[in-house]
């Protein structure tokens, strides 16, 4: 039986105890989802009519759109947040205190922020116009920030070693980190750095605030606007684009896995030389003393030798 430092092993009654429990909370579960089906399918909720309106054209135009400006927005604040979570975390790392200071001021402001505001805020006071803009910019500054810090944490992973191999070949600091700290925190950190982006996707719903029509404000237009049998198709709607939401967040995590196990397999570094034999040392697979294996001590008087026959020549027992 096997235990971590965080964690004991359980013994026989604890697994049983833990599969009795994981039997109840599973039959909860279900419980609760057949009850909550049930009073949907009496509301209404669940009727053919409700997912039938799914089949026109119109709708289905409508959705396709909003999810091609939802790819937009989360497009240009991917594009926008790597750029500006690079430049935070050279700033956060650098030697000159004024820009150390700028670049963490920066970072702790706008994390402390609810995003929602920043996006608002953006849209009201700068890109009233340009909503789409207003979004990726929001998006851009909050998740640039925290992609700052996992960059930071993966530049601080790199072995100190490197850096200081890297400034004894003559590299500036530049040179050390564009060449050396930066690709490695890149490849250490990039399951994060993905990880962040499907939080960067499932927040362009935040564009809902400022009407940009997007999935979730598509969606809310086609709830709120299409009337089936005295009721209103929330339930049908909800379900339909937060499977497409789901979907998305699953093609970017399977792409991270995708990136990680590829990372693994990748043959990088220097390649190691066999290991040649150097003059007169010793031969472990023979036994062996270099050049004078054979017949040194061989048939002529005093040769000193392996196995040697000669006459003054030390043998080995």
């Amino acid at each position: 039986m096997s235990a971590s430092v965080l964690y004991d092993a359980p013994g026989p009654k604890a697994l049983v105890r833990n599969r009795i429990y994981a039997v109840l909370g599973a039959l909860a579960i279900a419980a609760l989802i057949a009850v909550s089906l049930l009073r949907l399918a009496d509301k209404g909720h669940l009727a053919p009519e409700m997912w039938d309106i799914f089949n026109y054209a119109g709708i289905r135009q409508n959705i396709a759109d909003a999810l091609v400006a939802t790819l937009k927005a989360f497009g240009l604040a991917a594009v926008g947040s790597l750029v500006l979570g690079v430049v935070l975390a050279v700033g956060r790392l650098s030697d000159h205190k004024p820009v150390r200071w700028a670049a963490t001021t920066f970072i702790e402001l706008f994390r402390s922020l609810p995003l929602l505001i920043t996006i608002y805020a953006i849209w009201v006071g700068f890109l009233t116009d340009h909503s789409m803009w207003a979004l990726a910019a929001g998006l851009s500054i909050y998740n640039g920030c925290v992609q700052a810090e996992v960059l930071r944490a993966g530049v601080n992973a790199v072995p100190r070693g490197q850096s200081e191999a890297a400034y004894a070949l003559g590299m500036r600091k530049t040179q050390v980190m564009v060449t050396v700290l930066m690709p490695q925190a890149v490849r250490s950190m990039l399951p994060t750095i993905i990880s962040q982006l499907v939080v960067t996707l499932k927040d362009t719903s935040l564009g809902f605030i400022i009407l940009y029509p997007e999935l979730l404000q598509t969606a809310r237009l086609i709830a709120s606007n299409t009337q089936v049998n005295g009721q209103y198709p929330y339930v049908s709607t909800i379900a339909v684009i937060g499977t497409i939401y789901i979907a998305l967040c699953l093609l970017l995590s399977s792409l991270a896995t995708w990136i990680e196990k590829r990372g693994r397999r990748a043959k990088t570094g220097i390649a190691v030389a066999p290991a040649v034999q150097a003059p007169g040392t010793i031969d472990a697979t023979a036994g062996t003393f270099g050049p004078t294996a054979e017949g040194a001590g061989g048939a002529g008087g005093a040769g000193t030798g392996i196995d040697g026959a000669g006459g003054a020549g030390v043998t080995k027992d």
